[in-house]
């Protein structure tokens, strides 16, 4: 092998941390300390948020699996992550929602042991996430509170999950405000935020459960599956239409994966629209990509589906490492590498997203081909 050749291998710079004096800060750790394997990978990932995500015309969106909120995730990350402009919708499932509701009705949640007996903690009426302990009692005020909620005239209607979770985090706030606490509830910040929230499983979880419960009372609420199709697929039409980016920041997998992604199979593929596909990505996830199971599956491997633009591949991290762990590092990181943005407040417009996305299918998608063929 010729000089030159191996020259071209060996261009990186060479690997001659500092030593870690333990007066650094995260972000400063990160850029000093994660040279090589997922660590690498995290600070490449830290640095495309900063650098590249975080530009102002760039549409972030954030997925929650796992149970992040109740080991306290979305008040130490995801709220101040809204606060800063830095998430501009969320998928989630519902049982992050259902916890994280705990917080803003006051409810304690504890650290306690993954080694404990399960059948005396059931005996003692005690319920456990891995290693976070709680009153059983947390889980039956909580229904109660979305119970009584869901009662409410403003609730007797179809809408959509970002419309129903808004109107929730409304109440949540006037149980934080009634009670003197300051910003526990991811829903609550959403709501102040104008962030929309949507689920991708509106049954999967206890809120979903207690919204069947009511319909047994001649409630009428609906979840309406298709607004949260056309709704997702809006804003990132809305973002790519007018020479914006389009960005997606996984953490974990599962069905939040899935439904922030198809948004653009639905703007290409369904309703016919000429796009490219999500222009970053950036995922957190301990799930590999052998087993064919979407969580692990690659940004390689959503190009081929038209997830996300062949063009921008470069603009694409996956860091294999548990959420939990690298879900705090990327928010100190972006907080101290980039000055907070304005808010979109993509929840307020909804309906006029909705408008440019169906104005764009009737004349150039599906709608117009079809209306051709009569």
């Amino acid at each position: 092998m010729t000089a030159d050749k191996s020259q071209r291998h060996l261009s990186g710079p060479r690997i001659e941390p500092p030593p870690i004096t333990g007066r650094e800060t995260a972000a400063e750790l990160v850029d000093r300390a994660f040279l090589a394997y997922n660590g690498a990978r995290l600070r490449e990932g830290a640095r495309l948020l900063a650098e590249r995500m975080l530009e102002d015309d760039v549409t972030v969106a954030l997925s929650l699996t796992g149970a992040l909120t109740p080991a306290g995730l979305g008040m130490s990350a995801i709220i101040p992550l809204m606060e800063a402009g830095f998430v501009d919708w969320i998928v989630s499932t519902g049982a992050n929602l259902y916890h994280d509701v705990h917080f803003g009705l006051g409810l304690a949640m504890h650290r306690g042991t993954f080694q404990a007996d399960d059948v005396e903690l059931r005996e003692d009426g005690v319920v456990r996430i891995y290693d976070i302990f709680f009153d059983y009692h947390v889980l039956l005020d909580t229904d109660a509170f979305f119970r009584g909620i869901i009662a409410g005239p403003e609730f007797q209607r179809a809408m959509s999950s970002a419309e129903f979770h808004h109107l929730c985090g409304k109440y949540v706030r006037a149980s934080e405000q009634a009670l003197g606490l300051t910003r526990r509830s991811l829903l609550a910040a959403a709501w102040e935020f104008g962030v929309p929230v949507y689920t991708s499983s509106p049954g999967d979880s206890s809120i979903g459960m207690n919204v069947a419960a009511k319909a047994l009372e001649g409630n009428r609420l609906l979840l309406d599956v298709n607004a949260d199709v056309n709704e997702t697929a809006a804003i990132v039409w809305d973002a790519k239409a007018h020479g914006g980016r389009s960005a997606v920041w996984i953490l974990g997998g599962g069905s939040p994966k899935n439904f922030l992604l198809q948004t653009e199979p639905q703007i290409q593929e369904v309703l016919g629209i000429s796009e490219k596909g999500h222009d970053y990505f950036l995922a957190v996830t301990d799930a590999r990509p052998d087993t064919g199971g979407l969580s692990g599956a690659t940004p390689s491997e959503a190009v081929s589906w038209g997830k996300i633009d062949p063009e921008q591949l470069p603009g694409t991290v996956i860091c294999y490492a548990d959420a939990t762990i690298g879900l705090p590092l990327l928010t100190a990181y972006a907080l101290a590498r980039h000055a907070p943005r304005k808010l979109k407040r993509l929840y307020d417009r909804r309906g006029e997203l909705m408008e440019k996305l169906k104005r764009a299918y009737l004349e150039s998608g599906r709608a117009a081909a079809a209306e051709a063929k009569k």
